[in-house]
């Protein structure tokens, strides 16, 4: 894979990104299995052999499990972890005696999180540190307090967020004394506000958009990476059956076909390329653990589409022509 310099915090990251959520087997209590591991390890390999060095975690993938089976193939290796970039996750909270599911940005919750993560992980650090989801009881100044001990102690390199806009996370920049440097959204073929936030600028339509205007230029501005979850758009348009769906997304889906032909590479790499192609450099999170779907997802940092095939992969997943 050609090593794409994403922004200054990291010049040697890949430009995909494998996604970890898949690991570790069920979401339920069953403890993970010599399977899991082995499993664990061929995706390492399938990744690295094609270049993806960053690898994303959070700490309730299948409830900790994920992040165990990883620190297994750390243990077994340790000889890996200078050589890959691990993020983590935290501030989810699932239902328990205390309280429904819930957010939790608290300085003491923060740093007991990031102590089960590096014990999971059998690591002595992590590369990047982000929360998860937007807590609405947040206190910066605390969050602040709890990246400052954790980057002290050496605990975590540098720090991020997930699924925020750009007042959340000029409201936490302003109170951090160390630069915000990855934002990982839902971003996809069927997800496709962030490009809708763009193109209905002085429009009627844009009171419609879920998401905040002037996040992808903030992170631009601010050299955030953005970071794509859900960028295979779970097979809806690389194999899925497309009985039922609508027909601008089977439309789609022959669409991605067809150009895969003519790029010579795989559909999972047309996806991401479309991605890839935003100037913001979108990092793409593949989630998958399948072998030979990571290898066809790696081949996207091979191509480039041209203009003209990129718009009409977006004006046929949104249905209708450009304003």
């Amino acid at each position: 894979m050609k090593q794409i310099p994403l922004n200054s915090y990291f010049p040697s990251m890949s430009p995909i990104s494998l996604g970890c959520m898949g690991l570790g087997g069920t979401w339920g209590k069953a403890p993970f299995e010599s399977k899991h591991v082995k499993q664990a390890h061929n995706a390492v390999d399938a990744a690295l052999e094609t270049g993806i060095n960053n690898f994303d975690h959070a700490d309730i993938y299948t409830m900790g499990k994920a992040e165990q089976v990883f620190g297994e193939v750390l243990k077994a290796r340790p000889e890996l972890r200078e050589n890959i970039l691990i993020q983590s996750k935290c501030g989810i909270v699932f239902e328990d005696e205390k309280g429904p599911k819930r957010f939790d940005f608290s300085k003491e919750y923060l740093l007991k999180s990031v102590d089960g993560i590096l014990s999971r992980l059998n690591t002595e650090y992590i590369d990047i540190f982000l929360l998860h989801r937007p807590d609405p009881l947040m206190d910066a100044h605390e969050v602040a307090e709890a990246f400052s001990i954790l980057k002290t102690n050496g605990k975590v390199k540098h720090f991020g967020v997930s699924n925020q806009n750009l007042h959340q996370m000029k409201l936490l920049q302003r109170s951090l004394d160390v630069p915000l440097v990855a934002n990982q959204i839902e971003l996809n073929l069927t997800h496709l506000d962030f490009l809708e936030d763009a193109v209905l600028a002085n429009h009627p339509q844009s009171k419609d958009l879920s998401f905040a205007s002037g996040t992808m230029e903030y992170c631009q501005l601010n050299n955030i990476q953005v970071q794509a979850w859900g960028s295979l758009c779970q097979g809806a348009l690389t194999g899925k059956s497309l009985v039922g769906q609508d027909e601008h997304i089977q439309q789609t889906a022959n669409l991605v076909c067809k150009l895969a032909a003519e790029y010579q590479t795989s559909p999972e790499a047309i996806l991401l390329a479309f991605l890839m192609r935003h100037p913001a450099k979108i990092q793409p999170i593949i989630g998958t653990t399948n072998t030979m779907r990571i290898k066809a997802c790696a081949q996207a940092a091979q191509i480039e589409l041209s203009r003209e095939h990129w718009y009409s992969l977006f004006v046929t997943a949104r249905g209708c022509e450009l304003p």
